[in-house]
């Protein structure tokens, strides 16, 4: 009896059948079910029965760092790059937990619909789960974009953790001049769910990386049926919900497009920038010493004090971009000790204005910088890249650079 079989198992008055999946005990058997998911059983009170041998062949061992896959002149390349979350994890069967454990040739194994639409080349920058991501590894992520796409590949599709893929698609939309796309994706749930949306966001995202947008965006569900996955334009894209499979939005406008997953076709709606206009350059590097901070109702002045010696701050303030009267003459202090002080709104949609109350004039005074239409998190990533990169990194928060910034807010544009 071996992982890979499939067995009967009898316990007591349950019978289970299945495929036998590796165990990290010797005291337990783990079954996938015909309905995807995954039971544990004690093996002193099973009996078990081999169906049929090696229906799947699993392989243990370590992860590779790069995987290619044979090549087939007539179709485009595609790179993927995996940095592991969801949709590259399996169940650890130590802790019952979901754990990033598979490599981008694991993925192409686990999703046999990718075959036939393009070659691929597979990497590993990372394997961690999302909440694990570093501005280290955004700069090694953009690295390894950057030689694929120098390499000769017509687009690249990141593996990423849902939680902070935000954060990563923000930095490498500001790291990156890109020539090809670079699409992000990820999974709600894991593959062992029958309800996972691994399968169609990988899907989705490979036709996607095969377009005419030269951008770094997200694909992801757009609605919790099966049917259409969108595109969201990477500095404008929010992850609103916490399961859900179409957890992800555009703020303040319709996604950039949209991807069929029957037909693979891929439509635009909005403008974009176009396969081929841009040349490839990278610009990896980034200041870390930067913090958000949100203010409410009875936020102490004292939670400036993180901010005390930082190279910067972004605000997440109130409505048009405000926090309390009180903290004028801190921030003031802070900008004159060196630190950028970028305001924004915790308001899902609008932009900062802080001309209309005494409270804005006030903190404009101080030298705050008025953060636009940004979303806080991609205020903070730009502010950390132009604090590395730029000359006058207050006026650089100022420019719209890669989409992040909108002329005018106007709602569902």
């Amino acid at each position: 009896m071996n992982a890979g079989d499939r067995v009967r198992v009898e316990r007591a008055d349950q019978t289970y059948e299945g495929v036998l999946l590796p165990s990290t005990t010797q005291d337990h058997l783990v079954v996938k079910l015909d309905g995807g998911y995954n039971v544990g059983v004690d093996r002193e009170d099973a009996s078990v029965d081999v169906l049929e041998s090696d229906v799947y062949e699993i392989e243990e061992g370590e992860t590779s760092e790069s995987s290619v896959v044979e090549f087939d002149d007539d179709l485009p390349t595609i790179s993927l790059i995996s940095t592991g979350g969801t949709i590259a994890s399996t169940v650890d069967y130590r802790t019952g937990a979901v754990t990033a454990q598979f490599d981008a040739e694991d993925v192409l194994r686990a999703v046999p619909d990718l075959a036939g639409r393009a070659n691929y080349r597979g990497r590993v920058v990372a394997n961690i789960l999302s909440e694990n991501m570093t501005p280290d590894v955004w700069q090694d992520l953009a690295r390894a974009v950057h030689e694929e796409i120098e390499n000769g590949a017509d687009g690249v599709v990141v593996m990423h953790g849902t939680d902070t893929m935000q954060f990563t698609a923000s930095a490498l939309s500001f790291m990156l001049d890109t020539p090809v796309p670079v699409v992000f994706t990820g999974s709600q749930r894991s593959a062992d769910r029958p309800s996972s949306d691994n399968v169609m966001n990988a899907v989705c995202s490979v036709e996607a990386a095969k377009s005419d947008a030269a951008e770094v965006m997200v694909c992801m569900h757009a609605s919790e049926s099966d049917d259409v996955c969108a595109l969201h334009r990477g500095t404008r894209v929010r992850k609103n919900h916490t399961s859900r499979r179409d957890a992800f939005e555009t703020v303040g406008a319709k996604p950039l497009g949209e991807v069929d997953y029957d037909t693979g076709e891929v439509a635009f709606r909005r403008e974009h920038d176009e396969r081929g206009a841009a040349d490839l350059a990278l610009a990896a590097d980034v200041e870390s010493d930067v913090e958000l901070l949100k203010f409410t109702p009875g936020t102490d002045e004292s939670a400036l004090d993180l901010a005390e010696g930082k190279a910067g701050l972004v605000l997440e303030g109130t409505g048009l971009g405000h926090v309390h009267s009180d903290w004028a003459d801190r921030i003031a202090d802070l900008v004159d000790d060196g630190t950028t002080v970028v305001m924004t709104s915790q308001c899902i949609q609008g932009r900062v204005c802080d001309r209309v109350y005494d409270t804005g004039r006030d903190l404009l005074d101080a030298g705050v910088v008025e953060g636009e239409d940004m979303l806080p998190g991609t205020a903070k990533v730009k502010l950390m890249w132009a604090l590395a990169n730029a000359g006058d990194p207050a006026a650089t928060m100022r420019e719209p650079l890669a989409g992040e910034i909108r002329e005018r807010s106007v709602p569902w544009e």
